[in-house]
């Protein structure tokens, strides 16, 4: 352990073997060594700690939070117990103890720097900036050294905001004024003798006052900065976009320069349109003659130029010729790089369509081929030759032209880009296993069309061919990213999850990514029956928001440490980014639902559950009002048409599509919390994760789990989101994101199957029982009727659901296999119903049992004869029994499709209407193997819990 190589207690050498058991892993020891060591020496506080620590790290929370807050009661002074218990709190995910820890230590030992210090940094680790600049200045009047004074400055800027000492100094100074806004003394500051401390390699005193001329609208000196900036260096894009933004600032305002001295600070102004081209054009002809391989820039400032012009309507842009030469004569410059595509694309909106056909010919016309081969494609000689025919067709795509093919120009697309791929393999022969192809990209776009005619033809052979070409790809470019997301997408959704677990893994995610590009995996893994990889996933993303809380504190320690003030707020707002990830919310809540429908049968493992949880339900974690999107919605690679690609409309559909669905499941588990309370009150737990911290307190200090009356409010609030649910589906029931786009939430199928609508049902019972309990059987004969309705509504909403499910994974019709995904998704609502339903029946059991037992007494006492059951058992009963039956009938269902999948033999299918080479049917068997290999794994899981459901249904008797 870290903190061992500090201690300076004479008690070091009774403590070392504990540590050294700790650091080795061995936790048992390290406990036995401890309670060695406590028998002979009650007071040593640290050997306490230490053997929290180990049972800390052997999953016995509550004992080892009880024994630290024994100690930290005690307001420890010494350095083996205090730095002992910061590593305990932040392995509980508790940095809030930290501070109150070094509080105590401080009131006793008020002149320790090392004490002031830890308690500083511990107010960083949770965000007190407050008590941060208290702190710093406290430890400034202790130790007069200037670091300290900085921290306290800083922490004063960050309350605002939500020799190398000058430096500090000055770059505190100059953040100071940027956050309030005084932009003028803060140019000031930049272009006097301060600023030249200010200069970095990521930033340059240019660059700065470049941004504070924007900011204060100080167009004459922000052009004329641009235009120097260009003149020492042509290629810089983001200097071009200056130099236009305030070019036309200054035309708007029929700004003039003076008639005597300098424009400007900073020295000649361009105010006309005249200006404007003649600059561009001397760039342009700079580069004409230069020997060397011409820049990109000043070819680009001229379309931008165009452009712009265009938009002001301005006659003007004649001058510069013709766009549909201009860009191609850039391709002909230029076309043999990889970037000379997304430059062009930019600028395609120059075209008109009627011209579309004719620029592309002009491209291709311009590439190098090599004469026809015998399967009818002419193909390059050479890695630059490829590049340039890959250019076309990308502009091609991106122009719509290949989406206005016919079927059969489609095919004959697919085929022609088929053979550029392959002949292109042979350049990339020698290329290592972590390299990609130089031709990946025309696999890549073949399979977007084979895309295009699935989706216009609903033939799904043609998606079989789709994934079997980019198998082929994968096998022979294992790294490419791109086609791995494209097969992880397309498994999907055709509902077989199995192979996308290995896809994921292989794309090798790192840090941020798991938070924007996380919802690939996380969407399908449970939707698809796949529940042991769907815990695994959902582990795998938390495990990276929970170290991001951590890590990003430490970052923020070593900024101010080490004078980065200027990181400070950068690393703050990563960490708020985080927090308030939608996609960590998400993962947060189905990883809470799905632990308690695999573990929670009965209402006592349920109670159990949600107390491991540290589940509060009276309050609702989640920061609705500073959610943030963080999903790459372009991850994918597209040359789609414009009207095609994801819109700003789609993304906000989206979130919003996600928020709701967000909104049903948290208040889904928060219900599910209420229900475990019911009939119990057990004393709150600490906390088991770190986003349950502040809940867990609340649920200590009250000493419940939750009351009855707390159901109430939530199912009105579940009620009322699924009454904006519904409506929202109506509305944009025929609005269909991209296919590249977000995927769709579960939010429409949930609620076209009856799932919603049954849980909501289920979970209201409850209340009715309760009311019940409260008057007594023989006195509420209208309760009880309506108690045993909403039975019967369960069962035949139950059996409605289950008639959903029934069906073939993979239908074979004429030799032709069709993959009906939602069927699974469908038994998978079905079977989280069961087990809400479950919850509230063995609930209800709970209930009804000392009620029934009550009256059998009281007619025993009265010597009643009567031997008719009350309506609301006899319900309950029935009740029971149909359940029984109901989940009888799915087990066997699935078996029937277990059988059926297991008999299929999917070589002996018709893969007709496009013939293949023997090659090609082994990757389109291989993809479809996959796929029917899911579909088993996930029927075996679905029918296991099922089974486990069923055993327990047959412990509910009253």
């Amino acid at each position: 352990m870290a903190a061992r190589g500090h201690v300076q207690d004479p008690n070091d050498r009774r403590l070392r073997p504990i540590y050294d058991y700790l650091d080795n892993g061995n936790n048992k020891m390290a406990i036995q060594q401890a309670e060695k060591l406590l028998k002979k020496h009650r007071d040593l506080h640290c050997a306490k700690v230490l053997k929290a620590i180990g049972l800390q790290r052997t999953g016995k929370q509550d004992e080892a939070f009880t024994l630290a807050q024994e100690v930290a009661g005690l307001e420890p002074t010494d350095d083996n117990s205090l730095q002992a218990l910061t590593i305990l709190y932040r392995e509980m995910h508790r940095p809030e103890l930290v501070t109150k820890l070094y509080e105590a230590a401080v009131r006793k030992v008020p002149t320790s720097e090392e004490y002031h210090s830890h308690l500083f940094m511990a107010y960083a680790r949770v965000g007190e900036y407050k008590k941060m600049q208290q702190a710093g200045m406290a430890l400034y009047k202790i130790v007069p050294k200037n670091p300290y004074y900085f921290w306290s400055v800083m922490s004063l800027v960050m309350q605002v905001s939500l020799p190398h000492h000058t430096l500090m100094l000055v770059q505190l100074y100059f953040m100071i004024l940027e956050r309030l806004g005084k932009y003028a003394e803060a140019l000031e500051v930049v272009r006097g003798q301060l600023g030249e401390k200010l200069t970095s390699e990521l930033q340059s005193r240019e660059n700065k006052c470049m941004f504070l001329y924007g900011r204060l609208e100080q167009w004459p000196e922000c052009n004329a900065l641009s235009r120097k900036l260009l003149l020492k260096n042509p290629d810089d894009w983001q200097f071009y976009l200056s130099y236009f933004d305030s070019l036309f600032n200054l035309i708007d305002q029929s700004w003039t320069p003076p008639e005597e001295g300098n424009h400007s600070a900073e020295g000649e102004v361009h105010c006309s349109v005249a200006q404007a081209i003649g600059f561009v054009e001397e760039r342009l002809a700079s580069e004409e003659v230069k020997e060397t391989r011409p820049l990109r820039g000043p070819y680009l400032a001229r379309l931008e130029l165009i452009s712009r012009l265009r938009q002001r309507g301005s006659p003007d842009e004649q001058q510069l010729g013709e766009p549909l030469e201009l860009m191609f004569q850039y391709f002909v410059k230029f076309g043999d790089k990889p970037c000379c595509f997304t430059d062009l694309k930019v600028f395609l909106h120059l075209l008109s369509p009627d011209h579309y056909v004719q620029f592309v010919n002009r491209l291709t016309e311009a590439v190098p081929l090599g004469p026809v081969g015998e399967d009818g494609v002419a193909l390059p000689g050479d890695t630059r030759a490829l590049q340039r025919h890959l250019g076309a067709a990308q502009l091609s795509r991106c122009l719509g032209l290949q989406h206005a093919l016919s079927t059969d120009g489609k095919l004959a697309l697919i085929h022609e880009l088929r053979a550029h791929y392959r002949h292109g393999l042979q350049f990339g022969t020698s290329c290592l296993k972590t390299e990609l192809q130089f031709s990946d990209m025309y696999c890549l776009m073949a399979a977007h069309v084979y895309i295009d005619l699935w989706i216009e033809t609903g033939k799904e052979h043609v998606l079989w061919q789709c994934l079997g070409l980019l198998e082929e790809g994968l096998a022979h470019s294992p790294s490419n990213a791109q086609i791995k997301l494209l097969l992880l997408l397309l498994f999907c959704r055709l509902g077989a999850f199995e192979p996308v677990v290995d896809l994921y893994s292989s794309l090798d995610a790192k840090h941020v990514q798991h938070d924007t590009i996380g919802y690939l995996l996380t969407r399908y893994a449970e939707s698809l029956g796949q529940f042991a990889a769907a815990s695994q996933a959902c582990n795998f993303s938390l495990r990276f928001f929970h170290s991001n809380q951590k890590d990003t504190s430490e970052y923020i320690i070593q900024a101010y440490k080490y004078g980065a003030f200027e990181k400070i707020p950068e690393f703050i707002a990563f960490r708020n980014r985080l927090n308030n990830s939608l996609h960590f919310a998400q993962v947060r809540t189905e990883r809470m639902l799905l632990d308690l429908y695999l573990d929670a049968d009965i209402s006592s493992t349920l109670e159990e559950s949600v107390k491991n949880m540290s589940l509060c339900p009276e309050e609702d974690d989640i920061p609705w009002d500073s959610l943030r999107d963080n999903r790459d919605l372009d991850v994918f690679v597209s040359w789609n048409p414009k009207v095609q690609q994801l819109s700003k409309e789609h993304r906000q559909l989206s979130l919003e599509e996600e928020s709701l669905w967000l909104r049903l499941r948290s208040l889904t588990l928060r219900l599910a919390g209420c229900l475990s309370g019911l009939c119990h009150s057990p004393q709150a737990p600490p906390p088991a994760t770190p986003h349950a911290q502040r809940n867990a307190e609340k649920s200590a200090e009250n000493g419940v789990a939750s009351k009855p009356a707390d159901m109430q409010p939530l199912l009105g609030q579940l009620e009322r989101t699924l009454g904006q649910a519904a409506q929202f589906t109506d509305k944009h029931a025929h609005q269909q994101y991209p296919f590249l786009g977000p995927p769709p939430t579960r939010l429409p199928q949930a609620l076209a199957n009856g799932s919603c609508q049954c849980q909501l049902v289920a979970l209201q019972l409850p209340l009715h029982v309760q009311e019940l309990e409260t008057s007594g059987l023989d006195q509420s004969a209208e309760l009880q009727a309506q108690i045993a309705n909403l039975f019967k509504s369960l069962t035949v909403q139950l059996q409605d659901m289950l008639n959903k499910c029934k069906g073939d994974l993979l239908e074979v019709t004429d030799g032709r296999c069709r993959a009906q995904p939602s069927l699974l998704e469908n038994l998978v609502f079905f079977v989280e119903t069961v087990c809400v339903v479950l919850w509230v029946s063995s609930h209800c059991s709970g209930t009804l049992r000392p009620l029934k037992s009550s009256l059998q007494k009281k007619k025993k006492k009265k010597k009643e004869t009567s031997t008719v059951t009350p309506v609301v058992l006899s319900g309950f009963q029935e009740f029971t029994a149909s359940l029984q039956t109901l989940l009888s009938q799915a087990v066997e269902q699935i078996q029937d499709q277990e059988s059926s999948l297991t008999a299929l033999k999917l070589e002996a299918l018709s893969l007709e209407g496009l013939p293949q080479a023997e090659d090609e049917r082994t990757f389109i068997k291989a993809a479809m193997d996959k796929v029917q290999s899911s579909y088993l794994r996930s029927l075996q899981e679905v029918g296991d819990l099922l089974r486990k459901r069923a055993d327990t249904l047959k412990s509910l008797k009253i």
